[in-house]
């Protein structure tokens, strides 16, 4: 499946292109099916953690039609994964980390938390922030934060305070509610008000959290391309007298530097007997380390852009 197809477009080709028909083994008037199997499927791969054995499988397979060959010419690049979250700015961020742990705590303990908060906040986070009309001037903006701010850090405070419900500093959506605020509030006294952090005081990306929904997701940039996510690194052969398949496939925060994977990629490689001659990389995969490694791995490095 192309890697920018979603789950529908790719039931879609199999209902209308001969081609996905020849390849399944179809009848041409097969009535394909629906695009929730294939979502379901991946699903019950990754809770049964099969995904590996089922491409280890694979691999097997075209080794043995010797389709695939070690000692090949091989090409690797990156590419952004996007997290299945909706993009918040500064302040949707802070408002929906506070709104997900209230529903989270409406959830596991109403009692507890229709007692401990005031009653304005139920009309307050009572909507997804993304579809609120956010202020446009900048010093209402910053009133907005600091007032959610300010209400995060009440909660937190009555859940620090509580005994017989200690438990409720341990729900992942507290935790993350904490991580949060220490991110985008600075520092104050008890009492003191709450104040947002001007951008140049926000940690860096590789720890910013972009989500409440997703806390390992991080924003990134690679090119002209920026996205809230993950990145994956593809390696696949391109001998001429062969078919491009992929060889290896890693999973990584969006942060992290390309080179940080070669060896890895290498390593990996290696384990399945398909380390390639030639690979074929861009220079973000390269450093000086790497092109002496390479020499001891008897494998050359090729530059993509060439």
């Amino acid at each position: 499946m192309p890697q920018d197809w979603s789950f529908r477009q790719a039931a879609d080709a199999v209902r209308n292109q001969i081609d996905w028909k020849y390849v399944l083994a179809l009848e041409l008037d097969d009535p394909g099916f629906d695009a929730s199997v294939l979502s379901e499927f991946r699903s019950r791969l990754l809770a049964g953690g099969a995904e590996m054995q089922l491409f280890e499988t694979l691999l097997s397979l075209l080794r043995e039609q010797e389709f695939l060959k070690a000692r090949g010419k091989q090409r690797t690049d990156s590419t952004h994964v996007l997290a299945a979250v909706v993009t918040l700015n500064r302040l949707e961020c802070v408002g929906e980390t506070l709104r997900h742990a209230l529903n989270v705590l409406a959830t596991v303990a109403p009692d507890w938390l229709g007692e401990g908060i005031p009653s304005s906040w139920y009309e307050r986070y009572a909507r997804r922030f993304e579809e609120y009309r956010l202020p446009a001037k900048k010093e209402d903006r910053y009133a907005l934060a600091e007032q959610i701010g300010a209400d995060g850090l009440q909660l937190l405070q009555l859940i620090d305070g509580e005994q017989e419900w200690a438990w409720l500093r341990e729900i992942p959506a507290v935790q993350i509610l904490r991580r949060v605020w220490m991110q985008q509030f600075y520092a104050c006294a008890p009492g003191s008000p709450v104040h947002w952090r001007v951008a140049e005081d926000l940690p860096p990306a590789p720890l910013l959290i972009s989500s409440p929904y997703d806390p390992d997701a991080r924003w990134s940039k690679k090119r002209e391309t920026t996205w809230t996510g993950y990145k994956v690194h593809l390696t696949e052969t391109c001998d001429d007298d062969l078919p491009h398949l992929v060889t290896n496939v890693e999973t990584t925060n969006a942060t992290l530097a390309d080179h940080s994977m070669t060896d890895v990629i290498h390593t990996h490689l290696a384990e399945r007997d398909l380390l390639p001659s030639e690979h074929i990389v861009d220079t973000g995969y390269m450093t000086s380390d790497h092109l002496v490694t390479s020499q001891e791995q008897q494998v050359d490095f090729a530059s993509a852009h060439a």
